[in-house]
């Protein structure tokens, strides 16, 4: 029985499993392949790794984790869990294989649905995007659009003016309050509030986007709407508590509401967190705070101590 079984490869279990190596805890991880961010071509606000290519960042996580023997990996996909009588978890996977672990931390993460235009899928992670912090930056200078009429896409079509050479916001055929239109207009943002057709490209490179009405509008980047989901049903089936939104719900430390069971990365938030932080940095950070509190709760029970982080609240 190994002490921890990260299920998820990306940086928060990569950073859990580096830091329960560390502590001598046998550890196996489990991945099954490209996570959120495969379509992206770098990583950014990593400090040291900014514009790291994606895949880059995976392969340096798994070679420093050569040095720790207690740490071992296994490329499988999870497909059924199960709470121990005695103690502990039971996993299977899709080639039939099988681990038991004291402690299990999901880092699962999130998959994005994408509802915006036609073309939007083709673009994702390349010229279309959703944060300004991950790619707000390589668009300085570029003409820009936003997509969508919500609160939420007029500030941020306010905030990538301080970036943009040229922004637009297409509300997609929805109406957009006088108010919200008298200020992004004053701020140098241009409204168009006909239907959006399509987006169209050079490969991977946006050109322009096409309206059901009136001329296109030619842009080097978009900002489309994505809707997050659990990329795997484990915290479901184990019974962990969620929010609305489909994230898992736990503590600062990590924790879920089910005793044994941590989750680190974007697949989980705190209450006081309105939505998944989706940089690679805080799941890294997230992934390293679960992996000490892991520790210490296999050590309160290895010597009978207190376990330090037993009251914390979410």
């Amino acid at each position: 029985m190994f002490d921890a079984v990260i299920v998820g490869a990306g940086p928060a279990g990569l950073a859990a499993a580096l830091t329960l190596g560390r502590a001598h805890r046998t550890v196996l991880l489990l991945d099954a392949g490209d996570g959120r961010n495969a379509p992206a071509r770098a990583v950014h606000n990593f400090l040291t790794r900014d514009g790291t290519p994606t895949a880059r960042l995976r392969e340096l996580g798994r070679e420093e984790l050569t040095a720790y023997p207690a740490v071992r990996i296994r490329d499988e996909t999870i497909t059924g869990v199960r709470v121990l009588d005695e103690g502990g978890f039971h996993l299977d996977s899709s080639d039939g294989g099988t681990a038991s672990a004291r402690r299990l931390l999901l880092a699962t993460g999130l998959a994005d649905e994408l509802p915006g235009p036609r073309g939007t899928g083709e673009l994702w992670g390349r010229s279309a995007f959703h944060c300004p912090y991950c790619h707000g930056y390589e668009c300085t200078g570029k003409p820009v659009a936003v997509i969508g009429a919500a609160p939420a896409r007029v500030r941020l079509a306010l905030q990538l003016s301080r970036f943009a050479a040229d922004v637009a916001l297409c509300t997609g055929g929805e109406p957009l309050d006088p108010a919200s239109r008298a200020k992004l207009e004053s701020n140098g943002v241009t409204v168009r509030c006909e239907a959006v057709a399509r987006l169209e490209a050079t490969g991977d490179r946006l050109d322009r986007i096409v309206f059901e009405s009136g001329p296109p509008l030619d842009r080097d980047a978009v900002f489309v709407v994505n809707v997050p989901r659990q990329r795997s049903d484990l915290a479901a089936h184990l019974g962990c508590a969620s929010f609305a939104d489909g994230c898992v719900e736990v503590n600062e430390f990590g924790r879920t509401s089910v005793p044994g069971v941590y989750a680190a990365g974007d697949m989980a938030r705190r209450a006081t967190v309105p939505m998944p932080l989706a940089a690679v940095v805080t799941a890294a950070a997230s992934g390293t705070v679960a992996g000490a509190v892991i520790d210490q709760d296999l050590l309160a029970a290895d010597f009978d101590l207190p376990d330090p982080f037993a009251q914390a609240k979410g």
